[in-house]
């Protein structure tokens, strides 16, 4: 599963739905997919985003289908990084005022 996030303040990502769910449970919510933020409630969500990733940013936020295989291997994709696209998403739509939604 994909998941796509979109807000007129910022060119749509789409993330695999996994990675998406943890990072949008990091952000307050409850993980369901469709969702949506309000405008007034996405700089809060940003905040415990970005709180999270703080914590910690190098821990390894990989799709498990391919996480057995990177940690063989010793490589992976960290919270800091995956989360990077959707904090930059949210920054715009805090800084324009506007809605954020994720769908399928």
């Amino acid at each position: 599963m994909l998941v796509k996030f979109q807000t007129k303040a910022y060119a749509t990502i789409t993330m695999f739905g996994d990675v998406a769910v943890i990072l949008i449970k990091l952000m307050g919510h409850s993980g369901s997919v469709p969702g949506a933020l309000l405008a007034e409630d996405v700089p809060a969500a940003l905040a415990r985003l970005k709180a999270a990733v703080a914590e910690h940013p190098n821990d390894p936020l990989d799709p498990a289908s391919h996480a057995a295989q990177q940690a063989d291997e010793g490589q992976h994709v960290s919270l800091a990084h995956r989360a990077l696209p959707l904090i930059e998403l949210l920054t715009a739509a805090a800084a324009e005022g506007e809605n954020v939604m994720w769908e399928n």
